[in-house]
């Protein structure tokens, strides 16, 4: 709550570090908090070391990203460039499979799409983006169909598209348990809508 309404990681931080001195092998089930929270914090060597205890695919209900575009998203938070496109592409062939025995799952499809933005592939990820919220929309999955706008918000966003980006913002937050104040501040994937809000006030 801290983290989502104030963009407090302080207490996140304390609990983590509670677990890790008294209880190392719990480390495991927390470790997906333990992962944003580096991210969060920008903090390299801390993401790195907390990907290693995390699943194989991360990510919040049905929309699930292999382990290598975290990798990718380390990769780029310390300039490694060369690195971070070897990840994603990576991913990218992971996730393509999925997509090809499902092609009509919009949260796989709404993934490729932001591993695509994240290779540059403009046009691939806003056509996967936008056909993710075609398969699944909000009106039938309230907490999913939420996540396929998000995802299409941070896939414009990567790809440069500002308009649709903030439209799409803009239709997310219009919904309860909408991408919160916190992760909008703090999180690595909407950096380049902090770009956007500096470009319109220029």
């Amino acid at each position: 709550m801290e983290v989502n309404w104030k963009a407090d990681l302080g207490p996140l931080r304390q609990l983590i570090d509670d677990v890790r001195a008294t209880n190392p092998a719990a480390m495991r089930q927390i470790a997906s908090f333990w992962l944003t929270c580096a991210l969060y914090e920008r903090d390299v060597a801390a993401a790195r070391e907390a990907l290693l205890a995390s699943e194989s695919r991360l990510g919040g209900d049905a929309v699930l990203f292999p382990r290598a575009f975290f990798e990718g998203d380390i990769a780029r938070m310390a300039n490694d460039e060369q690195k971070a496109q070897l990840a994603f592409a990576a991913a990218r062939t992971e996730q393509d499979k999925i997509v090809q025995t499902q092609p009509d799952y919009g949260p796989a499809l709404g993934v490729l799409g932001v591993i695509d933005a994240a290779l540059g592939r403009k046009e691939d990820a806003l056509r996967e983006g936008r056909r993710a919220v075609e398969l699944l929309p909000v009106e039938r999955d309230s907490i999913n169909g939420l996540h396929m706008i998000e995802n299409l918000a941070v896939i414009a966003a990567w790809v440069g598209d500002k308009d649709l980006a903030c439209e799409q913002l803009a239709r997310a937050i219009r919904y309860p348990n909408a991408v919160s104040y916190g992760e909008l501040k703090l999180s690595p994937w909407w950096d380049p809508c902090a770009a956007i809000r500096a470009s319109r006030k220029s």
